[in-house]
Formats: structure tokens, sequence, C-alpha cells
């Protein structure tokens, strides 16, 4: 059945990029520089906010996704904040779409581009196709696992650093991290390094696919942040480790920080960086 979907000849790739569009068209554009206040919702605290257009593009991703894909199921950044068993769907047998529908909630919110949509479709942990949208600068991304990556339609190839220049990376805002997470992500405070705090980070995996970024650094594991992205960076020939040298788990439990980067060298030193024990 999935071979069947991903056919790049009969499959239902286009549909699936065409229902990323649709939704952002009804349910988020519509509201960009438009939303009220009472629209604007805190979660965890100041800096984790969801917005009416978070939410119902959500519900439009999940209609439209697992309709083109019957039997599959999607995990979702608000779904499963109201239900976090959810989450256990990325370990079981059926076809995932993991759905971020709002990357980058605060520049949203903020009326800044600086704002994604995210979907990824996975099967038993592992990455099979993804797909970036930045509606606000009409830019899609997408990854097919073996068959590269494409942003609107040209081959993305993330290439490797120029030699000699400093590392341009992108980390966690250190709002995100934990004491022990911010030790580690002080490793990048060296000479040839050059990092600042990410925005969106599909957006940042796509800065590294391009190579428009070196590196990105992240203290964080939830799947809808990460998926469509990793794939992303692996597709247009870059890196990814976890603190252990273990590749990133969807489903989690992994060692953080972890690293994507534009080349093997460059995730590997990286991540050495990023361990306060090397």
């Amino acid at each position: 059945m999935i071979e069947a979907f991903l056919d790049p000849a009969t499959g239902s790739l286009p549909q699936v990029e065409a229902a990323v569009r649709a939704a952002a068209a009804a349910e988020i554009m519509p509201r960009w520089r438009q939303l009220a206040a009472h629209e604007v919702i805190e979660k965890s605290g100041p800096h984790d906010l969801v917005t009416v257009a978070d939410r119902l593009a959500e519900q439009h991703l999940t209609a439209s996704l697992t309709a083109l894909l019957p039997g599959s199921v999607v995990v979702g950044e608000e779904s499963v904040h109201a239900d976090p068993a959810l989450y256990g769907a990325l370990e079981r047998d059926a076809p995932v779409w993991i759905v971020d529908p709002v990357d980058g909630t605060r520049q949203f919110v903020r009326g800044e581009a600086g704002f994604c949509t995210l979907v990824a479709l996975a099967l038993r942990g592992e990455l099979l196709a993804s797909w970036t949208f930045a509606p606000a600068r009409d830019r899609m991304a997408t990854a097919v696992r073996g068959r590269g990556a494409r942003l609107d339609g040209a081959e993305l190839l993330a290439g490797s650093p120029e030699p000699g220049a400093p590392l341009r990376v992108a980390m966690s805002h250190p709002d995100y991290t934990t004491p022990d997470q911010k030790a580690a992500l002080l490793g990048l405070d060296t000479e040839g390094v050059a990092a600042r705090s990410c925005g969106a980070a599909g957006l940042e995996y796509l800065a590294v696919a391009s190579g428009e970024l070196d590196a990105v650094a992240f203290s964080w594991e939830f799947a809808w942040d990460h998926a469509a992205g990793l794939l992303l960076v692996q597709e247009a020939g870059g890196a990814q480790t976890t603190l252990t040298g273990e590749p990133y788990r969807i489903a989690g439990g992994n060692a953080l920080p972890f690293t994507a980067a534009r080349d093997r060298a460059t995730a590997a030193r990286i991540r050495d960086l990023l361990d306060p024990a090397r």
C-alpha cells in the first residue's frame, strides 16, 4: 500500500502537497496578521503559544491526509497536547502523518513571515516523505526517501561548509533549554563557530538542506518539529546525529542535544562540541 502511495508515476504525493497548500490557504493565511487577542493562547507558558490557526489547520490536515491514505493516523502537535497517548502511534504499524500545522507560532503571532507548515509520513519509525511549506513566502520543499529533496521543484543539495569559514549554526533558544542542555549548547561558543538562536525549526532545516546554514543543534525532540526537516536534510546529502552518535528516533528517547548538518564531518564536529564529556 505504501509503495503504491509513494510511486512517483501513479502515487498520491502531488495530492499531499495540494492538501498542505489547501490547509494553509483555508486556515492559516486568512488569520496571518489578523489574529484577535482571544485567538492566541498560552499552553505551558508565554513562549509556548497556540492559535486558532494552529488548531483549525491541524484539523483540516487530519481530515484530508487520512482520506488520501486510508488506515493512516495523525500525530499532530495540537492533538498530542490534548491527548499525549497519541504519540505512541509513532511506534505502531499504521502509517503515521506527523504534523506541525504552524511551526514558528511566535513568528506567526508577531505577523512575521518566518513560519511554516510541516508534514512527514512515517511507517514503523522510518521517515518516508516530507513537506515543508512556507505559505507567507509561497515556498514548498519536499523530500522522498531515496529520491532526493526539492525546493519549488529544483533539486536541493546541502554541499559542505566553506573551508576555513566559521560554521553557521542555529541552536535551541535558551528559553527552551534545561540547565544541562544550556551547558551542552555552550560548547558552540567557541572559535570557528558562529551560533545563533533558531527561528522556526522547519525553516532552519531547509536552510541547512539548501546550504544557507551549516548546521542546527536542538535540545528538544518532538517529532512534529524535526521529522520533515531531518528527511529534507538527509535527502539533500546532509547528515544527523544525537549526542551518542546514534540517529535521531522519531518516537523519542534520544540523547540530547542532537544535530543535523550539511555533511557528515560537520555533524560529527557539532556533536563533539555539544558533549561536555569529550
